[in-house]
């Protein structure tokens, strides 16, 4: 896993949605009730730019046709059967890093 440092130290007690690059995905970086969250940036259900969305009871909204994502999990509201991509998040005194897996990073999780 690859970690990149997306954003300085931001306010996380005020709720915000942002799209960072991190490498060269493109992620939304979440302040949600004093935490910091880490997705996709792009809806699969209708490719829409999730920053410009909405954050209600830690679900991140589409702008588009309002399906839901929760922000841990990435798992779509109930009936989509499609989920969001997820990234670890890590708070340090320089500022905020999001970790990215290549897909042999995913590979070799799958197989042990």
């Amino acid at each position: 896993m690859t970690w990149y440092k997306v954003d300085s130290l931001s306010d996380i007690s005020v709720p915000f949605i942002k799209k960072v690059k991190a490498g060269s995905k493109s992620i939304c970086l979440v302040g949600f009730e004093g935490k910091l969250y880490a997705v996709s940036a792009k809806c699969p259900h209708a490719g829409a730019d999730m920053s410009e969305g909405l954050c209600v009871r830690k679900l991140i909204v589409c702008p588009y046709h309002r399906y839901t994502y929760d922000l841990e999990t990435g798992k779509g509201g109930e009936g989509q059967n499609d989920f969001i991509e997820t990234y670890p998040v890590e708070v340090k005194e320089d500022g905020v890093y999001v970790g990215v897996a290549s897909i042999w990073d995913k590979l070799r999780q799958a197989f042990k």
